[in-house]
């Protein structure tokens, strides 16, 4: 995550911060259907305005991290010195993703959102979202010659390489595989 550089925004992330600890303590001690937004104000010391400030939905505050993931793979195809090829560069950077999913504690919080039709439904939508955006800065990168299709494909398959892994038994094996399928395929695609 990137760092606030002003005092500001340091104050901002660190409400925000304390606002996502909170209402995941909460849904993991409680369960997220028994919990509300105002619970979560109350408990964190905060306005529900404020929470709202911070998060458009009860189901953004399980997935505070989403801007970060989107932004830092977007970032793996436009901030790659441009002799770096790129699918190696998305893989490490799915790696370090998966690493944070699956880190120790992490077991629970997978769970409540498995249990959860509206967390899956979220969840699901937010991909869709994080693939259109690293389609985007595929098709935007002037080194990368690639059709539309397979610059939508690639980064379809890149989100579901992450979704896969952090559900497998071997999230690195997973990784690894999916990743020499979307090789593959990228060089299927060479002009």
């Amino acid at each position: 995550m990137i760092e606030p550089s002003g005092r500001r925004e340091r104050k901002k992330a660190a409400t925000r911060q304390k606002i996502a600890d909170t209402a995941l303590h909460l849904f993991l001690e409680r369960g997220y259907d028994a919990v509300g937004i105002r619970d979560v104000a109350a408990e964190a010391d905060v306005a529900v305005t404020t929470v709202f400030a911070h998060f458009a939905s009860k189901e953004a505050l399980v997935f505070e991290r989403d801007q970060d993931f989107e932004q830092r793979l977007t970032r793996a195809v436009t901030d790659r010195p441009p002799h770096e090829p790129l699918i190696p560069a998305l893989q490490r950077e799915v790696e370090a993703l998966v690493r944070h999913c699956t880190a120790e504690g992490s077991a629970p919080v997978r769970r409540m959102i498995e249990e959860s039709p509206p967390l899956r439904e979220y969840e699901e939508s937010m991909i869709l979202r994080h693939a259109q955006s690293l389609a985007a800065a595929l098709m935007a990168d002037p080194h990368l010659t690639r059709s539309a299709t397979a610059c939508r494909a690639t980064a379809r398959f890149t989100i579901d390489a992450y979704a896969l892994a952090c559900r497998a038994d071997d999230p690195a094996a997973t990784v690894d595989e999916v990743f020499r399928m979307i090789e593959a395929a990228w060089e299927a695609t060479a002009p």
